[in-house]
């Protein structure tokens, strides 16, 4: 199979954001969430390929399997549409977004990680994980879509988001959640309903109670984290919203 059996749509440069500010359990996605910049042209699929089509592409023609990023710029310009329940292969492989390049490529972070997918629901698509079995080779997706660049190349420097998150930070707010979800509303409710003295006598189990209630409210919510966007050459957190 080559380009000229594949129905294509034009992507101009621009930036669009990439990933989820959510860390709730139940609600979030993968993340940081981040700004990505393409500052080539390129061409996308108009429809994802199964695996027999692509089985057939040439070696040497050119086309690759689109990235995450890539497909996000595409998606957020309302150039794609998909099967409600159907799902496309990424070339990015990763648990995370942390110290992935902003400039379009895949995001490969070792062997052993997931490989991301796109799954469409409800009109809308979401990133997924998946872990594949390298041994059996079974398809983890309905298809992939591929993308042929209109550049000479990334930069061997490109802008990255850190390699890793600020624990410091997470500890801090995870430590004021408890305090404010948790303990202190086991303390007022326990001055006004509780018996004379069990404060004083149980104040262990209201600190713990309060503390498993915090942790129980991570299933459902969790505050917004910062998105990092590119500023003056370098990547900045940020908690403007967009």
């Amino acid at each position: 199979m080559d380009e000229k059996q594949i129905n294509w749509v034009t992507v101009e440069p621009g930036s669009t954001l990439v990933g989820s500010d959510n860390r709730s359990i139940l609600f979030g996605g993968i993340g940081p969430r981040h700004e990505v910049s393409i500052d080539y042209q390129f061409r996308i699929s108009e429809r994802p390929l199964d695996f027999e089509e692509f089985s057939r592409i040439e070696h040497d023609s050119g086309m690759e399997i689109v990235s995450d990023s890539e497909w996000e710029l595409a998606y957020s310009r309302g150039l794609l549409s998909g099967v409600e329940g159907s799902s496309e292969s990424l070339a990015d492989s990763t648990q995370d977004y942390w110290g992935k390049p902003c400039d379009g490529r895949p995001f490969v972070n070792g062997d052993n990680s997931p490989a991301l997918i796109r799954k469409w629901r409800s009109g809308k698509a979401q990133t997924l994980t998946v872990f594949t079995n390298r041994r059996t080779e079974e398809p983890i997706s309905d298809g992939v879509r591929m993308v042929v660049r209109e550049h000479s190349g990334w930069s061997k420097n490109p802008l990255r988001i850190p390699s890793r998150r600020n624990h410091s930070n997470v500890i801090i707010e995870e430590i004021l959640v408890c305090l404010v979800v948790g303990i202190l509303p086991s303390f007022v409710w326990a001055f006004f309903n509780a018996s004379p003295g069990y404060i004083r006598e149980g104040w262990l189990n209201l600190v713990l109670g309060g503390f498993f209630l915090s942790i129980l409210t991570m299933i459902f919510w969790r505050p917004r984290q910062p998105t990092w966007r590119i500023e003056s050459d370098r990547m900045s957190p940020s908690r403007k919203k967009q």
